[in-house]
This record gives structure tokens, C-alpha cells and sequence, in this order.
């Protein structure tokens, strides 16, 4: 338990640097749009400045912390994730590309490399395949809540997908990276690391959240609905990931 705790608090750290860095980087467009226009800084409660020195010595803290409590390879990981998320995210992909949170999306994946680091010390097969598992799960959940709020991210000059190709291609992207990822979380079972409890779990996950995504061809304002439900099977399919391991060890 104490090892959890370490590596989810170290975790917590980076990822929380990497949130404040990126509110400074988009104070500008965060101004412009209805869902973001009341955080700190564009609305003037705390400098930019603060708020990068504040970014950068979470950072600093979590990679302090997970080399002292886990080991040097969970530490780098995380600090990488981070730096991902703040170098290529948020500064070069965000404002010039529609494949800005399918590329950027690797810094959320990092987590699960981060996690089988801190027991291991190094980074297997499985930890791979946890990997692709939130990364094609990136897609459809943030295009979920591009549509909802694409709007703001017009008025912004976000070229998030569903402004740039519209509704019904975005929703198509959207399917294609659904299937990918069920076909991924399947993956992790012949992997080794999971048994039939896993299996059936994301087989059945998989084939609701490939059901509610199709969907939403018809019913695109069922948007908000679907990104927590996103939510929700996500979580599921890792604590599925846990109890299979902790019932048939």
C-alpha cells in the first residue's frame, strides 16, 4: 500500500504541474471560451508567473519524490510525461493540428508505464498495452467534449477535430478509434498478465462503449453523456485489470 500511495502521489505531482503550466500557456484562448473563461488566470486572481514557478516545482517534486520512493525509471517517466504534455501538447500541436490530442494523448498514457515502472523497475509488454489502451481511448473521449463545447473552440482557433471536419467525420474518427482500442484492451489477455475475468469484463465494456459511440451519430447532444460514460469504462476496465490479478493470483 505504501508503494500506491508513492507512486499516485508522485503521479499527482507531475500531472498537476503539467495542468498549471498548460492554464498559463492557454491563458490567452481560455478568455475566449464559456467552459474555461473562469479559471485563475483569465480572470486575473493569480499571475502567470506564480503559476509557472508553481508548474514547474510541482514537477521538480514529483520527480524528486518518485525517485526516492519508487525508483530513477518511474521518476523519468512521469517528468516526461509532463514535459510532453507542456513541449509538443500544448505548444506545438494544440493551436496547429486536428491530430493534436491523438498525438498529445501519449502524455495521458504515460500513467500506466509510470505505475509498472514503480514495481518493476522497467517497462514490459503488458505496461505497453496498458499504454494503447488510453491512448486510442483519447480520441473519442476528448472529441466527446469537442463537440459539445465546439463552439468555444471555434471562437478560439482550436482546430479541434469535430470544428475543422465537422460532426459526422469527427464521429466517424471517433468509431474507428473505439474499435481500435476494444481490439487493444483484448490485446492485454493473451499478454499474460490478465485471466478470463479481465477478458470477459473488456469484452463487454468494449462492446457498450462501441454501441453508446455509434450512437452518437444520431444523437450528438448526448455528447456530454458519453464523455462520462468514457470516464466510467475507463476505470472500469483497470479495476478489472486489478481484481482479475488479485482473484486468480
Amino acid at each position: 500500500w505504501w508503494l500506491v500511495f508513492a507512486t499516485l502521489f508522485g503521479g499527482t505531482l507531475s500531472s498537476a504541474g503539467a495542468n498549471a503550466i498548460n492554464q498559463a500557456i492557454d491563458r490567452d484562448i481560455d478568455r475566449l471560451m464559456s467552459r474555461t473563461k473562469g479559471r485563475p488566470l483569465p480572470t486575473g486572481r493569480i499571475s502567470t508567473r506564480a503559476v509557472v514557478m508553481f508548474g514547474a516545482g510541482l514537477g521538480v517534486a514529483g520527480f524528486v519524490w518518485l525517485w526516492v520512493t519508487t525508483n530513477l525509471l518511474a521518476a523519468s517517466l512521469s517528468t516526461l510525461g509532463l514535459l510532453f504534455y507542456v513541449f509538443v501538447y500544448s505548444l506545438l500541436l494544440k493551436r496547429s493540428t486536428t491530430q493534436n490530442i491523438v498525438i498529445g494523448g501519449a502524455a495521458g498514457a504515460v500513467p500506466a508505464l509510470v505505475g509498472w515502472a514503480a514495481v518493476t523497475d522497467t517497462v514490459a509488454l503488458p505496461a505497453w498495452i496498458m499504454f494503447a489502451i488510453v491512448f486510442f481511448w483519447t480520441p473519442p473521449h476528448f472529441w466527446a467534449l469537442a463537440i459539445r463545447y465546439r463552439d468555444d473552440y471555434q471562437r478560439a482557433g482550436v482546430p479541434m477535430l469535430p470544428v475543422v471536419v465537422g460532426e459526422k467525420r469527427a464521429l466517424d474518427h471517433m468509431v474507428a478509434y473505439t474499435v481500435a482500442l476494444v481490439g487493444t484492451t483484448l490485446l492485454l489477455y493473451p499478454a499474460g498478465p490478465v485471466g478470463w475475468i479481465y477478458l470477459v469484463v473488456a469484452a463487454l465494456a468494449g462492446l457498450g462503449f462501441l454501441v453508446g459511440t455509434w450512437m452518437l451519430h444520431d444523437h450528438p447532444e448526448a455528447a456530454m453523456k458519453y464523455f462520462g460514460y468514457s470516464n466510467v469504462y475507463l476505470s472500469v476496465i483497470f479495476i478489472a485489470i486489478a481484481v482479475d490479478v488479485l482473484v486468480l493470483a
